[in-house]
């Protein structure tokens, strides 16, 4: 099993996050990384996500939601080709901080046997959760402040 994980602090609220983090046909006017989002975002959905990896290149992903609890955690798994080869499990949780803030913790865990030759894909995994975790705090921090 190999884990990525990063953490970042928004100058907004968790309901303030969740909403943006759950509004996926917006993604396409913020995020960096899934640049198109479609499905819903409740237990035992299918989402459809096309995302932006460091080489430009789109690929789609078709995970199911395991958890999506408002305000809290968000966090859906898929699988390349069959279950056991390489499983996914994303994550987004979220926590109440001093001063209205949220601490958004975004990081994926992979198993299965292709997951100890991941190597250096999962540095490129991490360095694909930074920018979008910024992306994430600009929107929702330009949001609140636009009201």
């Amino acid at each position: 099993m190999r884990t990525t994980a990063t953490e970042i602090t928004v100058d907004a609220t968790p309901a303030q996050v969740w909403a943006t983090l759950t509004d996926l046909p917006r993604y396409c006017t913020w995020n960096p990384v899934v640049r198109q989002a479609a499905g819903e975002v409740a237990v035992g959905a299918r989402l459809e996500l096309t995302m932006y990896a460091e080489s430009g290149k789109p690929t789609v992903f078709r995970p199911t939601v395991l958890t999506a609890v408002p305000g809290a955690e968000l966090r859906w798994a898929g699988r390349f080709l069959v279950r056991g080869l390489l499983d996914t499990e994303h994550w987004f949780r979220l926590s109440e901080g001093p001063g209205r803030t949220t601490r958004l913790e975004h990081g994926e865990r992979f198993r299965g046997l292709l997951a100890p030759l991941l190597g250096s894909r999962l540095t490129g995994t991490a360095r694909n959760f930074t920018p979008m975790n910024e992306a994430l705090r600009t929107r929702v921090e330009s949001a609140r402040s636009a009201l």
